[in-house]
């Protein structure tokens, strides 16, 4: 049984403006985890870093927002400034796996130290008016390092626990740790939601059919390659490879023109399309191809052309597999998943 779908965060593509074009055109998510909102130090907070949740940016599909950071009381001060927009839950970012957010024991930084994140919990719980989940990975440097955190999350009360089962020094390399994923989910008391390479509906149907007591699941670059995924996990009705074409292509030149809209210059709307071609490409024959096109790009103009030319003469639906999916051609993009 699916409960929830959720549409994960994704630094530097799943903003606001994509969230809400992606509703008009693709189905299937029920809520989305905004990417995250870094803390700011001290105790004046500008209303502008709420920008992507404020609530008139946020009509078509709900969204709980995410926090970064490690000091509990610049963090119940931020918590408490989003219940005031209207926000009841929100969500606590252990996983991010860069190394520069990591280095300051930020993200996945904090995960080898359990006592930092039960005193962090033990402050933050009393003080914020909001419900509050945790994004997590299994740990920083070592899969058994959750089984030491689960006690600790099973003394609050939590709304649910977001495990993406890798380590965060693997980032997006090798598989998933499913067996350390299946010994998670009887260490821990909350509802957990999986994520991490739901690719298709193939690898959807192995994964439910290996926890069964999972209802709630996040999917994140597997939608940006497929945005069809979600929909065609919920059964929605079919559409042949053409129809799907012309209906990315009309995704395509809407949220392009929703980011010319709101963004200064030329270079910033179409370095935010180059970003997620990195990821669509992939559900084209000869993806690569149009990719490096796109990559090479120097103005709008010429950008437009090559993507009007490929929708109309060269377009052919067929999305990689998720060998192909880690294939190095396709990791050139500047956009990167932060979970």
């Amino acid at each position: 049984m699916i409960r929830a779908l959720y549409m994960a965060p994704i630094r530097g593509v799943t903003d606001y403006i994509y969230r809400r074009v992606y509703s008009a055109y693709f189905s299937g998510f029920d809520i989305a985890v905004a990417p995250f909102i870094a803390v700011p130090k001290g105790n004046r907070i500008k209303s502008g870093i709420f920008k992507d949740v404020s609530p008139e940016n946020n009509i078509a599909t709900p969204v709980i927002p995410q926090l970064l950071g490690k000091d509990a009381d610049e963090f119940a001060l931020a918590a408490s400034r989003l219940f005031d927009l209207g926000y009841t839950e929100i969500n606590w970012n252990l996983g991010c796996p860069f190394p520069m957010v990591a280095k300051k024991q930020r993200g996945s930084g904090l995960l080898p130290h359990p006592e930092k994140i039960d005193a962090f919990l033990n402050r933050v719980i009393p003080k914020i008016p909001n419900v509050l989940s945790v994004k997590t990975r299994i740990g920083r440097e070592h899969r058994d390092e959750i089984l030491r955190l689960a006690p600790v999350f099973n003394r609050y009360p939590l709304s649910e626990i977001i495990v993406h089962p890798r380590t965060g020094v693997q980032m997006y390399s090798g598989s998933p740790d499913l067996e350390m994923f299946e010994t998670v989910c009887g260490s821990i008391d909350h509802p957990i939601v999986y994520n991490g390479d739901i690719t298709n509906t193939k690898s959807f149907e192995i994964l439910s059919e290996r926890f069964p007591e999972i209802s709630r699941w996040m999917i994140g670059r597997g939608a940006l390659t497929d945005p069809f995924l979600p929909g065609d996990i919920r059964k929605k009705p079919h559409h042949e490879d053409r129809g799907r074409i012309r209906i990315v292509r009309r995704f395509h030149d809407h949220l392009y023109n929703a980011y010319r809209d709101v963004m200064s210059g030329p270079a910033h709307p179409m370095d935010r399309m180059k970003g997620l071609w990195t990821y669509m490409a992939r559900s084209f024959a000869e993806g690569r191809k149009i990719l490096k096109k796109i990559h090479r790009a120097k103005t709008p103009e010429r950008y437009m052309e090559i993507v009007n030319r490929f929708f109309d003469d060269d377009a052919r639906w067929e999305p990689a597999s998720p060998d192909e999916r880690t294939n190095n051609t396709f990791n050139a993009g500047k956009t990167h998943e932060i979970v």
